[in-house]
């Protein structure tokens, strides 16, 4: 799996938001069109394109997306 192709896929999942403030490095709860309902969506991008299991508390636990793409290669 590749961290650009992670980062794409989650940018994919806000409407609002511009592209390019997406980087593995960004803090994702300070995009302001965070809310529960796009981490509930990152979980189910997670289990269809990974098979992979994240948790409410793997996403409470990390703070980048590069933090959740780390998760993502450690359950595989």
């Amino acid at each position: 799996m590749d961290l650009k192709l992670f980062v794409d896929m989650f940018a994919e999942l806000f409407e609002e938001t511009e592209k390019s403030k997406f980087k593995p490095s960004t803090k994702f709860r300070d995009i302001d069109e965070w809310s529960s309902f796009i981490g509930l969506s990152v979980i189910a991008m997670v289990d269809e394109k990974f098979n992979v299991k994240m948790t409410g508390g793997d996403i409470r636990e990390s703070i980048t997306i590069e933090d959740l793409f780390n998760i993502v290669l450690k359950k595989q």
